[in-house]
């Protein structure tokens, strides 16, 4: 029996099915990489090529900075707001779940973001000078000692370098943090707006009303930032050690999943070792009396609280600082690519493999 040929118009092909239309989601994000590639190569297209360690270079990283801190901090707002009113009153809340709902429930959603806009604002300024600062230090002390002991005492180098910008990263967060804290620890706010804060600080204290907190602010972010740098340094070129191949192996979404996770086993280190200091702040900006002093202030505020409340509220720091170290490197070192600079911290080219 003869079998009769199969007629294209009887049998039709099915058309092949586009991968677009079955997966839209990843469609999706490839048209946000192509849109960002697109838009990094105009930037680098007008910037031109990036020399380090150029002043072009220092206005990146100072660029990348502002956008990690300020962007950051902001999000975490509703934590540290929390953590701020149980620092100042541990009685005010039984919880963290708690005190979201208590505020959530008599404040609204705006009571949940109370003191955004002095966080946005002095960390933007802080991350300017923290990580264009540490750029700039890091080069200049390394210079100043040699290439060589720099390579063999790089992780003093780092320390010294972090400590240096942060010194100068303080006194620009300064105001901003005076204004967040009493907008924070007051119910309802002593300030509705920023700058309308800072005049009214000024005219009832004069300027040191907004730098009273400035020591114990030193205190608490110059031993934060020397191991969030030195030990995100550290990690970063252990995982890249560990993993086969060199850093420059690996594409760019793996080395900022890198930074993401050396960021975010740093800010761990981060908050166990400046919260004492964090908890002295809040208190000094809350409940320091017009003309004492420094001292004095730390003095009764550590009588009142004894050691145990100098922890007050660190699990829910953890979390908050663990994770804010973690999105700020991933966001620094994203811009840096994006402007065509290398990601921070190991590079397996100049590193010697584990054997």
């Amino acid at each position: 029996m003869e079998i009769a040929a199969r007629s294209p118009e009887l049998h039709p092909v099915a058309p092949q099915a586009n991968p677009d239309d079955l997966f839209p989601a990843w469609s999706a994000i490839d048209e946000v990489k192509k849109t960002v590639d697109t838009a990094s190569q105009k930037a680098q297209g007008k910037t031109g090529k990036i020399e380090p360690w150029s002043a072009q270079y220092y206005a990146t990283c100072t660029v990348g900075g502002l956008l990690a801190c300020g962007l950051t901090h902001t999000a975490v707002t509703p934590l540290d707001l929390i953590k701020c009113r149980r620092q100042v009153d541990p009685k005010l809340y039984t919880g963290n779940m708690q005190a979201f709902k208590a505020i959530r429930g008599v404040e609204g959603w705006r009571g949940v973001f109370t003191g955004w806009s002095p966080t946005f604002f002095g960390y933007s300024a802080q991350g300017a000078f923290k990580y264009g600062g540490y750029e700039f230090f890091k080069k200049f002390y390394s210079d100043l000692v040699g290439q060589e002991r720099a390579a063999k005492y790089k992780t003093s180098l780092y320390l010294v370098a972090s400590a240096s910008a942060e010194v100068i990263a303080d006194v620009a967060l300064c105001p901003f943090e005076a204004i967040k804290v009493r907008t924070q620890t007051t119910i309802p706010p002593e300030f509705k707006g920023t700058f309308s804060g800072i005049s009214s600080v000024i005219a009832k204290e004069g300027n040191a009303g907004l730098f009273k907190g400035l020591y114990p602010l030193w205190g608490r972010q110059i031993p934060y930032t020397m191991m969030k740098f030195a030990s995100f340094e550290t990690i970063v070129e252990t995982i890249y050690t560990t993993l086969p191949g060199h850093k420059s192996d690996y594409n760019k979404g793996a080395q900022t999943a890198v930074a993401f996770t050396g960021g975010y086993l740093a800010g761990i280190l981060c908050a166990a070792v400046s919260h004492p200091a964090d908890v002295m702040v809040s208190k000094l900006n809350a409940n320091r009396q017009a003309g004492e002093a420094v001292t004095a202030a730390m003095s009764r505020i550590y009588g009142d609280i004894g050691f145990r409340g100098l922890w007050n509220g660190l699990p829910v720091r953890i979390v908050m600082v663990g994770t804010l170290t973690g999105l700020q490197w991933m966001i620094y070192d994203s811009f840096k690519i994006f402007m065509g600079l290398p990601t921070t911290g190991g590079s397996g080219e100049d590193k010697k493999k584990a054997q």
